[in-house]
């Protein structure tokens, strides 16, 4: 696909990534400038508690133009987080990752050149996971329960580094508020018979904050949500009409 003719909306769901957000931002506006002349970029803060809305505040008095803020006043979750971007989103592409720079948003490029006329959305995978041990034990489980689970055909579902067409979401309904969102997209994108593309890309150790997703925690919040969507989409199917 011509860069000349590609147009992208690139967003980051933020949560106290106030240590991150800045370079995040700056990097993705240095490779969309690079690849087209219609971009926007746009960061949803998802009620933080740092100073993540300050430097987010600044970044669009210092670049009106090219970035658009999103303020969450109460934190609505991961998923709610996702659901706000995709919906502010206007261009024909979205890209989404996170705000805690565990992935290099100038990787952006590749899933470009992964794109051509038959491809829907373009879903990284990662080269190796820099994690702690337990996030990589609780990851590698978390990655084949879902994988059975819901019969996902692709390498790396949790990877939440993505470009996706934007008409899509006028066709898909999301409705996770946490971050099973990932698992309910993919499955209703699959589902709908859209066409994925797979690349590598980078995974980084978090430098600032702290997983808001994989900890000991939410394990049992995780387990529950995780059931409830597989009922509602593997067995009752309720997003392709109760069809058996």
């Amino acid at each position: 696909m011509s860069s000349n003719k590609i147009s992208i909306s690139a967003f980051f769901p933020a949560y106290n990534d106030g240590g991150t957000i800045a370079s995040m931002v700056l990097n993705v506006l240095i490779t969309l400038r690079e690849l087209t002349d219609d971009y926007e970029v746009i960061v949803v803060n998802d009620g933080s508690r740092d100073y993540t809305p300050m430097i987010l505040d600044e970044l669009s008095r210092r670049c009106a133009d090219e970035v658009r803020i999103i303020h969450h006043l109460q934190n609505r979750g991961y998923g709610g987080a996702l659901r706000s971007g995709f919906a502010a989103a206007g261009k024909d592409w979205v890209f989404y990752t996170d705000g805690d720079a565990q992935y290099d948003p100038r990787e952006l490029r590749v899933l470009v050149e992964a794109l051509d006329d038959g491809v829907d959305v373009v879903n990284g995978y990662k080269i190796g996971r820099s994690d702690p041990l337990a996030r990589k034990i609780i990851g590698r489980i978390y990655h084949y329960t879902v994988k059975l689970l819901f019969g996902f055909k692709l390498r790396d579902v949790d990877c939440d580094f993505r470009l996706i067409r934007r008409d899509i979401f006028e066709r898909i309904q999301l409705e996770s508020e946490h971050g099973t969102i990932c698992l309910e997209m993919v499955k209703k994108m699959q589902d709908a018979g859209y066409r994925f593309a797979e690349v590598p890309v980078h995974h980084f150790h978090r430098a600032y904050g702290r997983s808001q997703f994989f900890n000991f925690g939410r394990l049992w919040r995780t387990a529950r949500d995780l059931s409830k969507l597989w009922w509602k989409l593997v067995v009752r199917k309720e997003h392709l009409g109760g069809e058996a």
